[in-house]
This record gives C-alpha cells, structure tokens and sequence, in this order.
C-alpha cells in the first residue's frame, strides 16, 4: 500500500496570532479551532480535510541556521495561474516572497511566515504536458509568469481539477 498525499502539515511558531493572521491574509485559510496563544488548526477553503496546517506556540525560540537538518519547505498548490499571481502580490505586499522559480512541470513562489518558515506555492502544468516540457532546457529557471498566463490561460491543474498525477 502507497501513500496518496500529504493530509496536512503542523509547525512550531513563534507569535501564533500573526501566524495565524498571515496564513488567513496570505494564503486564504480558515481557522477551524483555535487555542488562544497555545495552538490553531487552519484549513484551505474547499479542503475535504478537517484541518490542512497545525500551528503551535513555541515562544520566542531562535530560528536555526541555514541549511540545517529537518524540514526545508512545503508546498501548498493552487488550480489556476491567476490563483498564482494573486499569490504573488500577497505575499509581496507582506514582504514575505522570497523567490520565485520554474521547475518545467510546476511554476512556483517561495515565502518565509513570520516565523521564519519557508513555504511554497505551485501551479502543476497538466499532466499530459510533463514530457514535452522536460525536454531540454534548465531544470529550474526564474518565473517569467505573466508569459506562463499568457501560454496557459485559466487552465485548472491538479487537485483542483480533481487529479492526483
């Protein structure tokens, strides 16, 4: 038996309720539950989860350095390249992004919360298009997207158009 997906993610934070704040503005989620300065389980509109992100208050812990061992980032995916974009200035307009990046088979942003953790967010190119798009070329390249809104359109990919692959 193979695992199918990653059900959700719980993080250590410092400043829970500006965690909490930047993940609803940023990203969109919603907070399920919530305990006052101890812990919130947030969940992405439309989610079949009970909650997508754990967050809990660890207090004013230093940040490691980097590159260190443990989790580098995770990536939250969106349908559409226009869900993208928005993205894009949201996270800019926080001065969270902190790169942007394309991978061929996804086009992806980069951020850090405000407690310092790193995150993605990715559009999937559909999935009949992976070879084609693999060939040649740089594996990861910078984003150029408004020419990948322009090449493809509002076109819903991944889980949001109901594929696993």
């Amino acid at each position: 038996m193979a695992v199918r997906r990653l059900n959700h993610a719980v993080l250590y934070v410092s400043g829970l309720a500006s965690v909490v704040e930047f993940y609803r503005y940023a990203l969109g989620f919603e907070v399920r539950m919530e305990i006052p300065g101890r812990a919130a389980f947030l969940r992405s509109p439309g989610s079949a989860n009970d909650h997508d992100l754990g967050l809990f208050e660890v207090g004013d812990a230093p940040l490691p350095q980097s590159p260190h061992v443990g989790l580098y980032h995770l990536a939250w995916e969106v349908g559409t390249l226009a869900e993208l974009a928005e993205m894009r200035a949201k996270l800019a307009e926080r001065g969270a992004l902190v790169g942007a990046s394309d991978h061929r088979v996804s086009k992806s942003l980069y951020a850090k919360d405000p407690s310092g953790i790193e995150f993605e967010v990715m559009w999937r190119v559909p999935a009949e298009s992976w070879e084609e798009e693999m060939r040649g070329g740089e594996m990861i390249a910078p984003l150029d997207l408004e020419g990948e809104l322009a090449r493809w359109g509002d076109r819903v990919t991944g889980a949001a158009a109901g594929s696993v692959t």
